[in-house]
């Protein structure tokens, strides 16, 4: 297993917490959520009774993918941006006939590296061509690949502004040179209630998530917050279709982050997470704005959680 290096440039965590923090609405960047504890908390989030996306996406895979198999025919390359979909990677890698590769970009080195030797423990004639990239910029895939299954599962979509989410479908358009198929996992629109609940559970994991960021920035940065005194919040924003997650200063306090000082009034919001969520004809809109054709949408029987097969 070679892994193709393209030398990505590591994002600046310092400066880009500290230009989060200084703007108005301040805010944190959600990809600093996933250190070492934030990425086994998110694990027991997806085990939650509340929160619905994992189970109902994996019954919908194990529903469709017979389907999608034939559809697609033997001997597929698949690339997926952002490695380590763990099951549900497994479940299309299984279901598909004689897969010729498996292609994970990821921007972390070491996370490709282990996660593509599990692979080829497992599946000893895949080949796996890991890319170690940042995915939301251009690259090249492998010259010998022709007419690749994108998997992009998990609703990460909607971690996206529409706006960015649309860039990001015509970047992947042009990976596959208009030859590619997409299979996307979209969160639907749906009440409010369900909405909410997902992200305020009963036992309080995603709470211990959401401040779990403010652990990170400290250990990273040499921060001095102090998560007990802020409350997790997430909230349904009708106007602009997306759950907001927050982070409240239950005080007036006063914050250093590597000798620059925040100042946080009592009750005062830091935004850290926008996820969005989509009508079936609205996200079908998005892609084909995109380049991308709707051949096929995938739904469980409540219409919460949407698999797009797009062309």
């Amino acid at each position: 297993m070679d892994i193709l290096d393209c030398h990505p440039i590591a994002a600046d965590m310092r400066s880009e917490v500290l230009d989060a923090l200084n703007r108005r609405p301040r805010h944190l960047p959600s990809k600093y959520f996933y250190d070492a504890r934030g990425a086994q908390l998110f694990e027991a989030i997806c085990e939650l009774p509340e929160y619905y996306p994992t189970r109902t996406e994996i019954g919908i895979l194990e529903q469709a993918l017979p389907q999608i198999s034939t559809e697609l025919g033997p001997g597929r390359w698949v690339v997926e941006p952002g490695s380590g979909s763990g099951i549900k990677t497994r479940m299309l890698l299984e279901a598909l006939e004689q897969p010729r590769a498996y292609v994970p970009i990821d921007i972390s080195k070491r996370q490709l590296s282990t996660y593509g030797e599990q692979l080829l423990q497992d599946y000893p004639t895949l080949l796996v061509r890991p890319i170690c990239a940042d995915f939301t910029q251009d690259l090249k895939l492998p010259a010998e690949m022709s007419a690749p299954v994108i998997w992009f599962p998990g609703s990460t979509i909607g971690n996206f502004s529409p706006r960015e989410a649309g860039a990001f479908l015509h970047r992947l358009r042009r990976w596959g040179e208009g030859r590619a198929e997409l299979l996307i996992g979209v969160d639907l629109r749906k009440d409010r209630t369900t909405l909410e609940a997902a992200y305020n559970d009963a036992q309080g994991v995603t709470a211990e998530f959401n401040r779990n960021l403010l652990l990170h920035i400290n250990r990273a940065l040499g921060a001095d917050f102090q998560p007990e005194t802020f409350q997790h919040a997430a909230r349904w924003n009708e106007e602009i279709g997306a759950i907001q997650m927050f982070l409240l200063s239950q005080r007036s306090q006063h914050c250093r982050i590597d000798g620059h000082g925040i100042d946080l009034a009592e009750g005062e919001e830091i935004c850290t997470e926008y996820s969005y969520k989509y009508a079936p004809q609205q996200f079908s809109a998005m892609a084909s704005d995109a380049g991308w054709r709707e051949h096929a949408l995938y739904t469980d029987c409540k219409g919460w959680f949407g698999l797009f097969h797009l062309r």
